[in-house]
């Protein structure tokens, strides 16, 4: 029943030492250490760090956002640990999943960032919808104009130029023309 750590920092000019003392402190006998963006997925010593947790374990982290992602992303793998035997604890804020009242307090927390995903939702949509009902459509702005469309489409009907040259010739890439030629032949809406 190993304690085990885990820090992050998001720039390779931050230090891990404020974390790594205060997990040193909380009983950890190693702590996994990456250099990285919360926003990126990429976290090695992260998957090398839940790939060593067993059941009866602890992982300990300074503070919550330093393993999720997101609040998401957390649950997500404070959840993989429980299901595993993997207590978590953070120091900061106090959670400690190994007894009723840090669960409690985690899972209050994970469904209020269920019912947040669930209002950010309704909002985007009736956000589009009321866009959608003054006549506006989202996305990007189209690269060509409707002209250079038409002429587009003629020329990739055509076969006499290959696909790289239209783009070349257009300043666009294949991929736009493809859709350009995918959306045409939906029909109208």
């Amino acid at each position: 029943m190993a304690v085990i750590g885990y820090g992050r920092v998001s720039t390779v000019e931050q230090t891990l030492d404020l974390q790594r003392d205060a997990l040193e402190a909380a009983g950890a006998t190693s702590i996994y250490e990456d250099k990285a963006s919360g926003k990126t997925a990429d976290r090695p010593e992260l998957g090398q760090c839940l790939k060593a947790l067993r059941g009866g374990d602890t992982l300990v982290v300074w503070r919550l956002d330093r393993l999720g992602r997101n609040l998401q992303d957390l649950v997500r793998i404070v959840n993989d640990l429980e299901e595993r035997g993997v207590k978590f604890r953070s120091i900061t804020e106090a959670i400690d999943t190994s007894g009723s009242t840090g669960k409690l307090v985690f899972h209050m927390f994970a469904a209020l960032a269920e019912f947040e995903r669930g209002l950010l939702k309704e909002r985007t949509l009736a956000g589009l919808a009321a866009a959608r009902a003054r006549g506006r459509i989202g996305g990007r702005p189209s690269v060509l104009d409707r002209k250079q469309q038409r002429a587009a489409l003629a020329m990739m009907k055509d076969r006499e130029m290959s696909i790289t040259e239209i783009a070349r010739q257009f300043g666009v890439s294949r991929s736009t023309l493809y859709n350009l030629q995918a959306a045409s032949k939906q029909p109208p809406q």
